[in-house]
């Protein structure tokens, strides 16, 4: 029995070095990103991206150097503001580095320059000064401009964001609710006149298709403001945003995700829209169970575990670490490349999973993540995500702020795996999952 030992010694300093198995515990991986974040991420878009001229943010940097803004588009835009707002209210904010101004600025380029007074809600896209180049108005925009504005309102304390955040809701239901099928139309133009010809170029989505990002988003976004005004209305239009994304964009049989859907909720054969987003689907798990928390339901833990289960069968990468980009039904990744944003959608959702229940699985492949992140996608410079690797961690797009790429996502994840593993201190809220 004894000639075992050896053997038995050996595989267990094998499996203490693989990377699911460390001895680094959570906590501190935790630590780490609270530094990474105080000293280095928030620092970085403060100093950078603002626009002390224009007001609003200018986002156009790469790891090669930094470029030339020349659009301020609506959802970046409205990011900003949300994510400087948040880290405010967790204590980031301090000497020099004021990140409530930081939003209060960027909310008052938005409300000088983005908001349509006249017919309510916000156009698409201005220039660096703040003049629409357009006025058109889509769901997905809307989305993240309530949340932006609930959050900045939370941050302030000032109400007007926040009845600026219910009139656009109001406005919203008004024009691109589906009174007929359920869920929202998508596209429009400055008059609220639907766009519906899948043909139109679009930068967001097709025109004429309801899609699972938008839905997503909107879900999200109805989520905080249900919170902040727990007004009858929107529990309602929440409620629906749940069922809809529940049934046709992210159903408990992961692999019958889909990016879109007709108007009356049948399939899209078109083959552009073929398949699924693992990215997609783990951020839909989490974002329901906020859902249905702010609602006071019993959570769909079942559900939640079913899309991450999902991911992590097909779309995750166990040698490396990593969430490949897209796949078809229960099939093997197709696009293996690793987005930024789905890393971060993966380490929020395995954060969440493992607040739920312990689980080994989950618990080695976060590990994994943030190994691979930390040593492959981030710039150790400043602590910023680059936008894309190979599945193997070499750099395909070193963009680190652009027009859809701020600091909404990997911040989000950072702070919600500090509220997880962490200390109290700065950046920690245990009343925010």
């Amino acid at each position: 029995m004894r000639s075992w030992y050896p053997l038995l010694s050996l595989l267990c300093v094998a499996l203490l070095a693989s990377p699911g198995l460390r001895a680094e515990e959570l906590a501190v991986h935790a630590a780490r990103m609270q530094r990474e974040l105080a000293e280095k991420i928030l620092p970085y878009w403060h100093d950078t991206a603002q626009d002390s001229e224009h007001e609003g943010y200018l986002l156009a940097d790469d790891a090669k150097g930094r470029g030339q803004a020349k659009e301020k588009q609506l959802v970046s835009q409205t990011r900003m503001i949300w994510t400087f707002s948040l880290v405010h209210r967790r204590g980031f904010s301090h000497g020099s580095r004021n990140y409530l101004e930081a939003a209060r600025q960027g909310w008052r380029f938005l409300d000088r320059h983005f908001l349509d007074r006249e017919r309510g809600g916000y156009y698409w896209k201005t220039d660096l000064a703040g003049h629409p180049i357009s006025r058109r108005k889509n769901l997905y925009g809307q989305a993240f401009a309530l949340y932006a504005l609930v959050e900045f309102h939370r941050a302030s304390g000032d109400r007007t964001p926040l009845h600026q955040a219910i009139e656009l809701f109001r406005v919203v239901q008004e024009h691109a609710h589906d009174r007929t099928h359920g869920g929202w139309l998508e596209h429009f133009d400055e008059h609220w006149k639907p766009l519906l010809d899948p043909a139109l170029p679009t930068e967001v989505e097709v025109a004429g298709y309801k899609s699972a990002n938008a839905h997503l988003h909107w879900m999200e976004a109805l989520t905080e403001l249900y919170e902040a005004t727990r007004e009858t209305s929107v529990r309602a239009a929440l409620a629906e945003s749940l069922r809809i994304n529940q049934d046709y964009f992210y159903p408990l049989e992961p692999g019958r995700s889909c990016f879109h859907r007709q108007r009356d909720w049948k399939p899209v054969t078109d083959p552009r829209s073929a398949g699924l987003s693992y990215g997609h689907n783990v951020e839909f798990a989490w974002l329901m169970i906020r859902a249905e928390q702010v609602l006071g339901r019993q959570p769909s833990w079942p559900h939640f575990h079913a899309h991450l289960r999902h991911a992590l069968k097909f779309g995750y990468d166990h040698e490396r670490g990593g969430l490949y980009n897209r796949g078809v039904g229960n099939e093997p990744a197709g696009q293996t490349d690793k987005v930024w944003w789905a890393q971060a959608e993966m380490m929020a959702a395995l954060t969440d999973g493992l607040r739920h229940e312990p689980n080994p699985e989950y618990r080695r492949a976060l590990d994994q993540l943030i190994h691979f992140v930390w040593k492959h996608q981030v710039d150790a410079r400043d602590g910023i995500w680059l936008d894309t690797v190979t599945a193997d961690g070499q750099p395909k797009i070193t963009a680190k702020a652009h027009s859809w790429k701020a600091n909404y996502h990997d911040v989000r994840a950072l702070l919600k795996f500090i509220d997880a593993f962490g200390t109290t201190g700065a950046g920690h809220d245990p009343a925010r999952p």
